[in-house]
């Protein structure tokens, strides 16, 4: 009898270290993202990727003196209502998976304070993080100019930027 339960105490503590073993960090996501980024750079020479990104983030428009990358996209509010989009938004993140959106979208509004939300749609399908949306762009462009300092997490590149939305 006392072998049957010390041999059930030993299986579930055995069975406690695998589950407390088993959760998701921010390093296993980090592992998991740049092995997809690797795959995704696949059959791409190195000079042909770097000529896409610089393409990405070619800036577009002049306001203010200041150049600004500002993409027109057919976009619509993804997971708030819909006067919270506003035709100039800033975006500091692009994913596309809504999990993931939402996840860094969360964060924002944690850690930072911003009412941020996310849009869908582009040619590419993608969730896009808005920062905060803007009904002039010339407001949008001061916001985005001084971004580095009102946001203290990490921004992703080719980030961020103005998304006007039609």
């Amino acid at each position: 009898m006392k072998r049957a339960t010390l041999y059930i105490a030993v299986m579930a503590m055995m069975l406690c270290v695998a589950m407390a073993s088993c959760h998701s960090t921010e390093a296993n996501y980090k592992q998991a993202y740049d092995k997809a980024m690797a795959k995704h750079k696949e059959g791409v020479g190195t000079e042909a990727y770097e000529k896409i990104q610089a393409e990405r983030v070619k800036y577009t428009h002049v306001i203010n003196g200041d150049s600004v990358r500002m993409v027109r996209i057919y976009a619509n509010v993804a997971d708030d209502t819909a006067t919270v989009g506003r035709r100039y938004n800033v975006i500091v993140g692009e994913f596309k998976q809504m999990f993931n959106a939402q996840s860094y979208r969360n964060r924002l509004k944690q850690e930072e304070g911003f009412p941020s939300y996310l849009l869908y749609g582009g040619p590419e399908k993608k969730y896009y993080v808005a920062i905060k949306g803007f009904d002039e762009k010339d407001v949008a462009a001061a916001f985005l100019k001084d971004l580095d300092k009102k946001v203290k997490m990490q921004i992703l590149e080719p980030l961020p930027w103005i998304l006007e939305r039609y």
